[in-house]
């Protein structure tokens, strides 16, 4: 009876379907596609920021198919409707990845790279079954690569994680996936090694980027008998053993090796004839022995980057048979003997850079040198002998000239001033001899030339004057005579000029116009006369040596404008007069040597003068202090009396007719300001009008000299204007760049609404197209004399920063002057403006290091009038100075730059990045300090402070200045964005410390 049943009840149910196939079949079709819609808008509510409105299309409908047409994705043809791929590349999107990603199920492309999601890679990726692109690069994802990629993902060939912030291990998943084909996760924080089944179970595994990360152990042997692999980038990790040989074997199909920056130790395995290797770059490695004849096999070669490491030997002849070879970089080893001629003879040859080994011999001269394409020659610091062959010059080509520290003798050929192309010669420590020819004037986009320590005579060609480019001149230590061309003195873009030990005669041109000049050198030579006034015009010089001539007279008074200046030494002359007060005001000043002179009268007594070490006035019979200082005798009291009575008295004359005209103009001052205040815009209406080709003159041509510092959307340039005397830096956007537009549209935005002598000013702008017709934007800014707050906080990494960290004076004025930035932005702007990505990079430190905040491309009102509007946090800051709240849903507010401020400010007074490698296992800089806070802060403080003297670190200095400044950035770095005090409240307190500081001293 029961079967019975059960064959009614089933041949029922086939009956409805039968009656009605269709109507069940669409549904469960409709369902599938609703489950991909819903995983579409569960990605959309995730996203905190659009700057673009790419989603605006994503809206819920009643077709259930309509988001086929939203922008980004597309959909397959076979039934049912699925998402087959969902590509978002570069649209400034930010926010989470959602795990509901993972019901896209028949997606094959996933491309939501160049934008900025912040958080985990969900696992769920991984479970994807068609999968077959992942591209997430260039975000700010972090936590472990997830292990399911690679597990149900069996068709998963191209994955890039690259430039992220990824930690832990490759998994072994990712590592023997037997699909894969290109492998990118370059620029993490990955650690571990590189697993062995890496290239073991894939066949078509061609492209495999591994570079800047923490990588160790080797290269393992599956990667290294890789038949299938093109391009191995393993650069800048912690790798270490020898290189495999199997590496290079005549089956390998690699053309690009690249393993700089590692710990590889041994020798250079021997190469086969393999036929696509391209680029070959081991440099900065341990590697030893000599460099393997059989490289000369490698005819394919373009590039050999061998540099840095520990080579010895001979360089193989072989090379020059690789005919197409275009780089050969082979710098900082320890090579020998004589440099290969048919080396000179290749033509495809670009550059050739041998600089710091032992190589020895003669450069060819005639036929035996014909390089038409070279364009950068570096041998310097060798052995090499002989003159410079005149056949140099048929390289026509050539850019830089680099023969500095060898032993070449003769003359410096006449042809060599006949390279209109050259932009760098040093031929410095040779053994030259001869003059410097007129000729030189040719050289019209020479920037450097350094001919120092050498034996050239006769004077120095007023020629050089043509040389319009010039920014550094290095004529010391010959034998040169004669006076200074006033032609030299007048090039505009000089940063450097050292003229010292020779027999220069006459007096110093009193036509100095080098208004760029940071560095002037004209010690030990025979020069004569008084100091030009007009050397007070040069704004931004910091080091100045006129010691060891016959120099008279006094110190002129425009010298109180060098507000830059770091050391002055005007010894050994015979300059007379008092020496002036103004040098108290010299904040950056280090050394002041004025010894050796004819100075007379009391000598200042307070500010710099009170640091003993730093002033050197011996040799200065009739000088004499009011104090006991410098050994020097007691000043007379007599005159000092009289002297006293007598400004007394005038005073009482003159004070009273003085202070009536004094008010009477400031009444009208005031009143005339009033008229004009409702038609006084913030930003300038009158600025100067510059163009494309303006701002190419003023930056040489866009040169890579000027450039001071670069990012993903601007670059900056030190220049000057032709029709303007002052430095000016140049910041020029990079429009090809995702958000790089929005950035200067922003940036005009907020200076065109704002006006603070803490923050950064405009000179003017420029928006037009290029010489290819292509958009190009840029804003003009006052040159900042002292670079960025980076560069002093963290002075080891800067090629160029200041020798000495700043003082803890220097830091609290920072810190008041930026928190009286942020002050203005929050409290006295309307609507309030936050910066959105504060940090030390972005404050910039002037001639008399008065702080000044810029870089207001991520910057956002708290309305929507202007330049943006108040909503969910746009991740746009930089990591470690971003406030909790990112990523948590909360709104844009003021609190996020206090927390950026407490961050800048820990920053500064312990010199430790928030983002050190100390900082792992939880801890963090506030941790760090918070947990020294108060008793042990001695022990996390930057000892750069203590170069003002125990007094910086004694008990009444930490309790009364450090602890305080401490307790108001812990404060300012509480989690929740209403603990935090408001930026009004900040700026008082420090304004308190501040004040404190400045009685106490």
């Amino acid at each position: 009876m029961d079967h019975v049943l059960i064959f009614l009840l089933m041949s029922h149910h086939l009956l409805i379907f039968l009656s009605n196939p269709f109507t069940i079949l669409a549904a469960d079709l409709t369902n599938k596609s609703e489950i991909d819609k819903h995983a579409l808008l569960t990605f959309k509510a995730s996203i905190t920021d659009d700057p673009l409105g790419v989603l605006s299309s994503w809206r819920k409908g009643n077709d259930s198919l309509d988001f086929c047409s939203w922008r980004g994705v597309t959909c397959g043809k076979a039934l049912p409707i699925r998402i087959v791929s969902l590509e978002l590349n570069s649209v400034g999107l930010a926010g989470q990845l959602p795990s509901s990603l993972a019901n896209l199920t028949s997606i094959t492309r996933l491309d939501l790279g160049n934008n900025s999601f912040l958080g985990p890679i969900p696992e769920e990726l991984g479970t994807l079954p068609k999968l077959q692109y992942l591209i997430l690069a260039s975000n700010m994802l972090e936590g472990k690569i997830p292990e399911s990629l690679g597990n149900t993902s069996r068709s998963l060939r191209h994955v890039d994680l690259a430039y992220n912030s990824l930690s832990g291990g490759i998994p072994h998943s990712l590592a023997t996936s037997s699909s894969l084909t290109v492998l990118s996760l370059a620029n993490n924080m990955l650690e571990g090694n590189i697993s062995g089944s890496l290239g073991s179970t894939s066949r078509s595994l061609s492209h495999v980027y591994l570079a800047y990360n923490n990588l160790t152990g080797g290269i393992p042997h599956s990667l290294a008998t890789s038949s299938s692999l093109t391009v191995l980038d393993l650069a800048m990790n912690g790798l270490s053993g020898m290189i495999p040989a199997s590496l290079f074997n005549g089956s390998s199909q690699l053309t690009f090796v690249i393993l700089d920056g590692n710990l590889f130790s041994g020798p250079i395995p021997d190469f086969h004839r393999m036929a696509t290797l391209k680029i070959l770059s081991l440099a900065e490695n341990n590697l030893s022995g000599n460099i393997p004849a059989s490289l000369g096999n490698v005819s394919s070669l373009t590039g050999i980057n061998l540099g840095f490491n520990k080579l010895g030997g001979s360089i193989p002849e072989t090379l020059s048979q690789i005919q197409n070879l275009s780089l050969l970089v082979l710098p900082g080893n320890s090579l020998l003997g004589h440099v290969p001629e048919h080396l000179y003879n290749i033509s495809s040859l670009v550059r050739l850079d041998l600089i710091q080994n032992n190589l020895t011999g003669t450069i060819p001269s005639g036929n035996e040198f014909s390089s038409p394409n070279l364009q950068i020659l570096i041998m310097s610091n060798n052995i090499i002998e002989g003159s410079i062959p005149a056949s140099l010059a048929n390289s026509s080509k050539l850019q830089m000239i680099d023969l500095s520290n060898n032993t070449i003798s003769g003359e410096i050929p006449s042809s060599i001033w006949y390279l209109n192309n050259l932009i760098v010669l040093r031929l410095s420590q040779n053994k030259l001899s001869g003059q410097i020819t007129p000729a030189v004037g040719n050289l019209s986009q020479l920037s450097q030339l350094s001919l120092d320590s050498n034996s050239l005579r006769g004077n120095i060609p007023a020629s050089l004057g043509l040389c319009k480019l010039l920014i550094r001149l290095n004529l010391s230590a010959n034998k040169l005579e004669g006076h200074i061309p006033t032609q030299l003195l007048i090039i505009t873009t000089l940063l450097s000029l050292d003229l010292s030990k020779n027999y220069l005669i006459g007096s110093i041109p009193e036509q100095i116009g080098m208004i760029n000049l940071a560095v002037l050198n004209i010690s030990y030579n025979q020069l004569s006369g008084q100091i030009p006034r007009s050397l007070g015009q040069c704004l931004i010089l910091s080091f100045l040596h006129m010691e060891n001539n016959q120099l008279d007279g006094e110190i002129p008074h425009s010298f109180m404008n060098l507000k830059a200046i770091q050391q002055i030494d005007l010894s050994h002359n015979n300059l007379t007069g008092q020496i002036p007060d103004f040098f108290n005001s010299f904040t950056a000043l280090e050394d002041l040597n004025l010894s050796f002179n004819k100075f007379e009268g009391p000598v200042p007594t307070s500010g710099y003068f009170l640091n003993d070490s730093a002033v050197d006035l011996y040799g200065n019979p009739k000088l004499c202090a009011s104090v006991s200082m410098f050994a020097l005798p007691i000043c007379p009291t007599t005159s000092t009396v009289l002297k006293s009575k007598n400004t007394t008295r005038l005073l009482l004359i003159v004070a009273p007719p003085v202070t009536i005209v004094f008010f009477s103009l400031l009444s009208c001052m005031i009143t005339l300001l009033k008229k004009r205040t409702h038609t006084a815009p913030i930003y300038k209406e009158t600025m100067k009008k510059v163009s494309y080709g303006d701002i190419l003159k003023a930056t040489n041509w866009l040169s890579p000299v000027n450039k001071i510092s670069s990012s993903r959307t601007a670059s900056i340039y030190i220049g000057r204007f032709e029709f303007d005397t002052d430095l000016v830096a140049i910041k020029v956007f990079h429009l090809e760049e995702h958000g790089s537009l929005n950035s200067f549209l922003m940036e005009c935005e907020v200076l065109r609404n704002t006006r603070h002598r803490n923050l950064m000013k405009p000179v003017t702008l420029c928006s037009t197209a290029d010489l290819e017709n292509n958009e190009f934007k840029a804003i003009v800014f006052d040159f900042m004399a002292n670079g960025s707050l980076d560069m002093w906080v963290h002075p080891k990494l800067y090629q160029n920063s200041p020798k000495r960290g700043l003082s803890l004076g220097q830091r609290i004025r920072i810190a008041m002057d930026v928190a009286s930035a942020l002050d203005y932005m929050h409290n006295q702007l309307t609507p309030p403006l936050v910066h959105c990505d504060l940090k030390p990079a972005n404050v910039l430190l002037d001639y008399d290091m008065t702080a000044r905040v810029g870089d207001f491309g991520s910057s956002k009102f708290l309305s929507s009038g202007l330049g943006g509007s108040e909503g969910f946090v746009a991740v746009g800051g930089t990591i470690g100075y971003i406030a909790p709240e990112y990523g948590m849903g909360y709104k844009i507010s003021t609190g996020c730059d206090v927390y950026s401020f407490s961050v800048l400010l820990l920053e500064m007074l312990t010199g430790k990045r928030p983002t050190d490698t100390m900082f792992i296992d939880g801890m963090s800089l506030h941790k760090l300090v918070s947990s020294a806070y108060p008793n042990g802060l001695h022990e996390v403080l930057d000892p750069y402070m203590s170069q003002e003297g125990d007094r910086a670190f004694a008990s009444s200095t930490l309790k009364g200045y450090l602890i305080p400044l401490v307790e108001v950035a812990l404060l300012c770095s509480m989690e929740l964005p209403k603990d935090r005090p408001v930026m009004q409240d900040i700026c008082a307190r420090i304004f308190e410390i501040s004040e404190a500081f400045l009685e106490s001293w």
